[in-house]
Order: structure tokens, then sequence, then C-alpha cells
């Protein structure tokens, strides 16, 4: 498996010191480099998924910052990204990786569902949170993400009651892993086979959001 280069690191902190588009434009050949080391890197994992799930997208994020809508007006991003997601509609939920000197991780889960998935995973919590629990509770998930994280509601979402006892999970707008990595760490030759331990460790609970989101709250499957 492909290694992170340290020429990507050193790439994006001159990125960081100098975000403007005359350095950008001069260092052009630097950040080819360092990106085209970056995509056969990630290539490499999105291979090793292939073998493990079914993977439908492969995205790795472009430098260039959208700003139309954006505070920070730097016309660069400052960390090298990528997306794998799951092939739906049979399969949820997408892998995610972060390379950004001292803010690197890998993360994953579901960073937007549409209004109508994010009614039916409430339904589902409302009616047995158990399963889900269970899951976010297990040693092995606890011990790489600490358990979920995500943008919540500071009170109940319209229809569920603020004192039922899976509040916590119901208030949830986001559902999201995620392991921070050091420097050295993401820089060492085990990396890729840390990534893919860490996207393994989601899977359980991928599945079961999958199985939630495939069928209706009788259990009955919606794409058979």
């Amino acid at each position: 498996m492909n290694k992170v280069p340290a020429t990507a690191f050193d790439f994006l902190n001159d990125l960081k010191q100098n975000n403007n588009r005359p350095w950008f434009v001069a260092h052009k050949s630097e950040f080819d480099a360092a990106f085209g080391s970056i995509k056969d890197f990630f290539k490499s994992i999105y291979d090793e998924m292939q073998s493990l799930d079914s993977i439908e997208r492969f995205h790795v994020h472009r430098i260039y910052r959208d700003v139309r809508f954006a505070k920070d007006k730097t016309p660069y991003k400052d960390y090298f990204g990528l997306h794998l997601g799951r092939s739906k509609p049979l399969l949820r939920g997408g892998y995610y990786v972060s390379i950004e000197p001292g803010k690197s991780f890998v993360g994953g889960g579901f960073w937007e569902p549409d209004k109508t998935d994010l009614l039916r995973i409430r339904k589902d919590i409302e009616q047995d949170d158990s399963e889900l629990r269970s899951l976010i509770e297990d040693p092995e998930f606890i011990t790489y993400f600490g358990g979920l994280s995500g943008e919540e509601l500071k009170t109940a979402p319209k229809g569920f009651d603020k004192e039922h006892p899976a509040i916590d999970l119901l208030r949830k707008k986001q559902f999201l892993v995620m392991r921070s990595f050091s420097d050295e760490e993401v820089l060492a030759a085990d990396f890729g086979r840390e990534v893919i331990k860490t996207f393994v460790a989601m899977r359980p609970w991928f599945d079961y959001m999958s199985e939630v989101l495939t069928t209706d709250a009788n259990g009955v499957d919606l794409f058979s």
C-alpha cells in the first residue's frame, strides 16, 4: 500500500502561510507532485476497500476552495481529502480521510442525511435504541472513535418527546465518527493499514444504519 509522502505536509505547511494565487501558481509543480502522490495513496485505500465493501464513489477533493458563500475567502484548501461512498441504495454511509498538518483524521458516517432518512433513523431510535446503542458503546467502537459526534439540536426534534430516554440520540442531525492521527502516524509506513482498520471498525454501525434506511417501520424491505 502506498505511503503519504513528507512532501505533502511540506507543501501544505507552505500553502497555509502563502494562501494566495500568485504563490500557488509559482509553486504549481510542487502541488502537482504532492497531489499526485496523495492521489496514489488514496487510490490504494480505495482498491483495498473494494475487496472489503462495495464502493461506488471515489472522490478526491479539489484543492480549490469555493469561496462564494464562505467566510474563509482564501482560495485554496490547506488539506487533502478523500471520500468513499458505499453503493446506494442498499448500502449507506461514507468513509473519509483528511490529511492536514496537525489535524489529520479518518472518519465517516452520515454528514447530511436528507429529511426522509433522518426521520426514519429517529423513528427507529424512538421505537428501540438498544441495537444502535450497543453498537456505538461497543468497546472496540469506543477505542477507535470515543463515540458519535456531529451537529445536534438543542431540544427534541418536532414530533418527538423531549423526555424520551434516547433524547441524546434523537437530537442528532448528523451521525459521525472520527479518529485523529498525529503527523508522525500519518507518515508512518503502516498508516494505510490503520485507515483500513478504522474503516472496518465502522462497518457494523454502517450495516445497521443501512438496514434501517432500506426498510419501513415494520421491517419490510423497500427495495425488493
